[in-house]
């Protein structure tokens, strides 16, 4: 255990998407593993205050923590590496910082100055920085800075992170620059320039990489190592290969091998032991060597970016491994799904997952999904807007409510069966209004999720405005869907599911957000485990 908080800085160069988010969270595990308290936050160059309001195509998945914050996707990836929840202090933008700026301005607090970027905005991100620092609870904090070095957007950040290290001492803080070695097939050869520049770029704004972490298609020779060693200010067992992997999960292996660990915890001045992997090595154990596979269609309507259900790929991956089965996930546009399609694009699948969203865009396609899993026996699991689909499709065609829809789709329809929340009815602003973060739920104790969960009362999280309509549900359970979890205050039903149906659960929550590697989450269990069992009864 660290006497002082370390802070380390992770920051990319040349291009975006060099996976700072994976290198930080296996960083991190192998922290974690050698008995050190550690947490990662995320700054976003962008000035959107969250990205709840954001289209999945522009930034991938809307990631949702216990406290309600809409985060950014890495957010999940250091939850499901490190098997502890994140929190609002762990994901800052731009517009949060200088939201946070001027409403102190407003509130007279700079005494009459001139509100500047130096040092105003530098000092707000500074105090997020530590935030978690001072809490008491962590050895070391790493930050992620979004966004690439010489982008303005990013200049902000990377000079707070200048004046940090010279504020928080010697062994104190450290900057790793995750980077990119091209290789040039016509040449055969890799190429260290973007490398050299993006360093340099750094260098001119007075931070100097401490560790390089080098992303790659091919092992770095010795030479091209002492090169990087010395162009760019590091020693030669500073240069950190990364090359390409077969599944994430490998990169704390790799990382491990590699020596990032060792290198960080020497120049933080921190002793260094064997990380305990053993729980992890044994999960990449089962999902590399599964015994059997199952097939699941994801029905979703921005299914052309797999980064918008990067949660719930990640869950069937970490419930794959628990069932030791390979779980295949064949993805579905519902915008081109219909009655007359779904036996030919849906018959030959072991189980099918209905995805959440927003808008009526694709949402025929959904439902008529429903029901054909539905009256075919095949295992169903409707998340967020998948089990409001869920109940529309049976209002419709089991209840024979032609005109059954959501108030989100049809603000007019004659059976709203899924209403807007009474709460929001009052809300016009979009940005974090909605039902957010870890809500209880009680559950009938008879029923499949009663069942699986083994307690009466759970806590998932939410990001949804409109819901079941409790006017219906008298009539619902009637004809055999029952409620089977309900909020426990205000009554909303969170759970829907048909007994007579071999597996076939609605869930109001997302309980994409709390599966990891070190506790897959048990709705993603059974699921899977129903779709191996229909595999082999058909």
């Amino acid at each position: 255990m660290a006497t002082t908080t370390k802070y380390i800085f992770v920051t990319g160069g040349v291009t975006s998407s060099l996976g700072k988010g994976i290198i930080a969270a296996s960083l991190a595990k192998l922290l974690q593993a050698q008995g050190y308290r550690t947490t990662i936050q995320k700054l976003d160059p962008y000035i959107n205050i969250d990205p709840g309001t954001l289209n999945p195509y522009e930034h991938g998945e809307c990631y949702v923590t216990d406290d309600g914050a809409e985060t950014d996707l890495d957010l999940g990836h250091y939850e499901r590496f490190l098997n502890v929840p994140t929190s609002q202090a762990n994901n800052v933008t731009t517009g949060r910082i200088y939201q946070s700026v001027i409403e102190k301005e407003r509130r007279g607090e700079f005494l009459g100055k001139t509100v500047q970027v130096i040092p105003h905005i530098t000092d707000e991100i500074k105090h997020r920085i530590q935030i978690l620092g001072n809490s008491g609870d962590y050895d070391i904090v790493i930050t992620e800075i979004g966004g690439t070095v010489g982008d303005i957007e990013s200049l902000p950040y990377i000079e707070a992170v200048r004046q940090l290290k010279w504020d928080l001492g010697e062994h104190n803080a450290l900057v790793i620059h995750l980077t990119l070695i091209p290789y040039l097939s016509a040449a055969g050869e890799l190429k260290t320039k973007p490398t050299q520049h993006s360093v340099k770029t750094l260098m001119e704004s007075g931070v100097q990489a401490n560790i390089l972490v080098c992303r790659t298609e091919h092992e770095l020779p010795e030479e091209l190592r002492d090169k990087l060693a010395r162009f760019c200010n590091v020693t030669k067992e500073s240069v950190i290969q990364s090359i390409d992997a077969s599944t994430i999960y490998d990169v704390p292996n790799l990382m491990l091998e590699q020596g990032l660990d060792t290198i960080v915890l020497k120049k933080l001045d921190l002793e260094s032991n064997t990380p305990n992997l053993d729980q992890w090595n044994a999960f990449l154990k089962r999902h590399k060597n599964p015994n059997s596979e199952v097939t699941i269609g994801l029905i979703g309507k921005y299914v052309e970016l797999q980064d918008s259900y990067k949660s719930i790929l990640e869950s069937f991956i970490h419930a794959g491994a628990e069932n030791e089965v390979k779980v295949n996930v064949e993805s579905v546009h519902s915008e081109y799904l219909n009655g007359d399609n779904a036996k030919a694009m849906l018959s030959h699948l072991d189980g099918v997952l209905v995805a959440p969203g927003f808008g009526e865009r694709g949402i025929e396609g959904k439902i008529d999904a429903v029901r054909y899993v539905r009256e075919n026996n095949i295992p169903f699991l409707g998340i967020c807007l998948g089990m409001q689909m869920a109940v529309i499709e049976f209002s419709r065609n089991v209840l024979g409510l032609e005109d059954a829809n959501s108030t989100e789709m049809n603000a007019n329809t004659k059976h709203p069966v899924i209403d807007l929340m009474e709460a929001q009815k009052t809300i016009t602003d979009k940005g974090g209004t909605m039902r957010l973060g870890a809500w209880d739920c009680k559950l009938t104790p008879d029923s499949i999720l009663g069942k699986l969960y083994n307690t009466e009362i759970i806590k998932e999280r939410h990001r949804h405005r409109y819901e079941f309509n409790s006017d219906y549900k008298t009539q619902i359970e009637a004809k055999g869907m029952l409620a089977t979890g309900l909020n426990p205050e205000t009554n909303l039903v969170e759970i829907v599911e048909i007994p007579s149906h071999p597996w076939f659960v609605g869930v109001q929550y997302h309980p994409e957000y709390k599966s990891t590697v070190a506790k897959p989450h048990p709705l993603f269990i059974a699921f899977v485990a129903a779709a191996l069992k229909h595999k082999k009864n058909n």
